[in-house]
Formats: C-alpha cells, sequence, structure tokens
C-alpha cells in the first residue's frame, strides 16, 4: 500500500467491507435451504429457487432508489436504513406460512438488497487514497463469498435448528448500523460535490453515455451468471447428486469461500500493477481448466478441490470489478450507475436458478452438467467483453481536494 490510511478511512473500509458480506450472508443463507423449503412446503426444489430468481430480478429497483436517494442525502444514512429494511425482511423471511408469502418477502428482501452493493463501494472507493482502490475493490467484492462463508459456518453449526430458526439468525446484520452511526462519516467527495452544488441528472447521463452503459449492463450479465452460476445450485449439487449430509457440504462450502476471498484479495491488489483488463481475463480464463476437477469429479477430497480453484478465479475476476465500475461512472452518479448497472446484470442472471435446477432435474438430477456449461460460456464472454473494453486503472474522481478531506 503506498498511501497510509487514516483511521477513518479504514472505519469506511470496515462499514463498506461488511455491509455487503452481511447482505451476502442472508442471501446465501437460502441457497443452503433450498432442499429444507422444498419439504417444508411440499414443493419442488425449482420452485424453491424461483425465490432467487426474484430477489436477483428486483435488485436493479433497489439499486435505483437507494442509489439516487444517496446521491441525493448521502450515502451513510440511505446505507444504514438499507441495512435495516433487508434485516427486518429476513427476519420476516423465517416467519412465512407458505410459499407465496415467502416469495413475496424475498421480492422486498431483494430491493433492500439491490441498494447495498452501489452505495458501500462508492462510499469505499471515494474515501480511500486511489492507489488503493485496487486493494479495496478486492476486500470489498471478497466480501461477498465472506457473507457465504459466514453462511456455510452457521448452516453447519445450526442446521439443527431448522430453517426458519436459521432465517432469525440473519437479522444480526442490523448491529452494523450502530457502527456506521458512531464510526462512519459521509463520503467527502459527496461533501465536496454537495458544497459546490454540484448536481448531475442520470437521465441525460445514460443517454449520452448509452454505450458504456449497455457495455457495463451485458458485463455484468455475465459476471452475476459467473457467480451464481457456480454458487447458487452448488449446495444442492453436493446434497443432491453426490448425498454429503450437511456437515460435509458445510465443510466444503467453508474451503471454496476461503479461497474466493483470497481470490478476490490476490487479483485485485493485481490489478494495481498489471492493470484492471488484464487481471479479469487472467482469472476468468483461468476457470476453465478447472471445469472437470470442479463439475464432473467424485469424492469429497476432490470436488473440494475443484471448488476451492473455481472459486479462487470466478472471485479473482470478481475482485476487480468495484473499482472497476465506480471508475468507469461518471462524476456524481458513482453512487447509482455502477450499483443498477451491476443488478441490471443480475436482473439477466436471475434465471440461472431455476435453469440450473430445471435442466438438472431433467437429466437425472444432474447439476454438475448444468453448473459447467454456464460457468465455461461465461468465462470465455467475459474474456471478450474485458478485452475489447478500457482500463481505469488510476482514474481521478472529482472534485479533486475532496480526495484528501476524510472528515
Amino acid at each position: 500500500m503506498n498511501e497510509k490510511w487514516t483511521s477513518v478511512q479504514r472505519n469506511v473500509v470496515i462499514a463498506a467491507v461488511g455491509s455487503w458480506t452481511l447482505d451476502a450472508f442472508d442471501f446465501f443463507l437460502l441457497t443452503f435451504l433450498l432442499s429444507d423449503l422444498a419439504k417444508a412446503f411440499s414443493v419442488d426444489i425449482s420452485k424453491v429457487t424461483f425465490s432467487i430468481l426474484l430477489t436477483l430480478a428486483v435488485r436493479p429497483i433497489g439499486a435505483f432508489i437507494f442509489g439516487r436517494a444517496a446521491e441525493k442525502w448521502g450515502r451513510r444514512p440511505v446505507l444504514m436504513v438499507n441495512i435495516v429494511i433487508f434485516s427486518i425482511m429476513e427476519l420476516a423471511s423465517g416467519l412465512a406460512p407458505s410459499l407465496e408469502a415467502f416469495l413475496v418477502l424475498r421480492v422486498l428482501y431483494g430491493i433492500a438488497m439491490g441498494g447495498i452493493w452501489g452505495v458501500a463501494s462508492s462510499l469505499a472507493m471515494e474515501t480511500v487514497p486511489a492507489r488503493s482502490r485496487g486493494l479495496v475493490s478486492g476486500m470489498f467484492q471478497a466480501g461477498y463469498p465472506g457473507g457465504y462463508l459466514i453462511a456455510s459456518i452457521v448452516y453447519g453449526l445450526f442446521a439443527w435448528l431448522g430453517w426458519r430458526d436459521l432465517f432469525f439468525i440473519g437479522t444480526l446484520p442490523f448491529l452494523m448500523v450502530f457502527f456506521i452511526w458512531f464510526k462512519v462519516p459521509e463520503s467527502p467527495v459527496w461533501i465536496a460535490a454537495r458544497e459546490q452544488k454540484v448536481r448531475t441528472a442520470l437521465l441525460p447521463v445514460i443517454g449520452r453515455e448509452w454505450k458504456l452503459c449497455l457495455y457495463a449492463v451485458l458485463l455484468m450479465g455475465c459476471f452475476n451468471f459467473f457467480s451464481h452460476g457456480t454458487q447458487d445450485m452448488y449446495p444442492t449439487f453436493l446434497k443432491v447428486q453426490h448425498h454429503f449430509d450437511p456437515h460435509t457440504v458445510a465443510i466444503i462450502a467453508v474451503v471454496y469461500n476461503i479461497a474466493a476471498i483470497c481470490g478476490g484479495l490476490v487479483f485485485g491488489s493485481l490489478s494495481e500493477k498489471i492493470g484492471r483488463r488484464r487481471a479479469i481475463i487472467i482469472a476468468a480464463l483461468l476457470s476453465l481448466p478447472v471445469l472437470p476437477l470442479w463439475a464432473f469429479s467424485s469424492g469429497s477430497l476432490a470436488i473440494g478441490a475443484g471448488a476451492f480453484l473455481m472459486q479462487f478465479m470466478v472471485q479473482g475476476a470478481w475482485g476487480v470489478i468495484p473499482a472497476y465500475l465506480n471508475e468507469l461512472a461518471p462524476e456524481g452518479t458513482r453512487a447509482v450507475l455502477p450499483g443498477f448497472v451491476y443488478q441490471l446484470g443480475n436482473f439477466i442472471a436471475s434465471v440461472n436458478g431455476p435453469l440450473q435446477a430445471g435442466f438438472a432435474e431433467r437429466h437425472g438430477n444432474n447439476y454438475g452438467l448444468a453448473m459447467a456449461m454456464v460457468a465455461g460460456v461465461v468465462a470465455v464472454l467475459i474474456s471478450i467483453f474485458i478485452y475489447f473494453g478500457r482500463d481505469t486503472q488510476g482514474q481521478l474522481f472529482v472534485p479533486k481536494d475532496a480526495t484528501t478531506n476524510t472528515h
């Protein structure tokens, strides 16, 4: 790290990474409970995976609502409100009396979840020194598998409690609000823009930069297929196709999420040295030779090794994205545009769960084949999109004097 962080900058990074981590924890807790919910509501697993589709599909709505609110009222207060809402929705999910009620609650949860990424990442990227963005990008995106890791541990330790109690445990992210309230200041870039009365209308920016926006949406569609296509159905793959018990499933999930965290940190930091584009392409292409071990091997050790390597590469590529999208975004749109295009990509990829589950059920519960087909195609597409994109390393955030103001 070339520039020393202040205590304020450290607190902002903790809050941003922690918010995204705990949000991901709540989301991924559901992926361990698909078969339990299907049994509880007397339906096929593919019907329960519709809840994942709904959550992902409505996230662009949350990204737009909370992102615009953060441009108007600041990143800090909107982030706190966001956390409160998704924590309440997680609690309510555990009280759902029927599948229909559960699906409605996951829609509301998805809207709240959609706001976190853009608001939290802009707060972090606008506060840390410019040369630390690659590292912080890796740290921030590592929060996603970090949340998955926490969900894995919670499921492994408390699966015996039942799915309702596990959702109740998912309300713990609410505690992050107190840390933000007492320890985290507003984004210095947002404060400077407010003092200079800088206002940016989103629609004219989208009209002017429509090629950039289209590129970003398609790229994030591929990226979200890359992550959700290798993560969401994986616990079901382990339980249904390989008949592993909850303890073994949890151990393998812990292993591949540790790998995912390491991958995000490694490639995020590496992007400061070799550039954003090159780091993403290397990580995406290295996932291809891992596919056979990851999806078609047998035995917990071989499958665990494949899962470790696959998530190291998948989240390695993802580790560069928070910095890349924030650096692509025009000034005045950083809280809304990166999160909005990211969540529109999620909307495109929202069909992944039912798509993979339906394919697997039609082919003798072969979840491995379904996941491998998705992962292989999108790894190639990501590499192509990034190759023809532009590198953003070293992009300055203005107002210029705001980069040194941390109070």
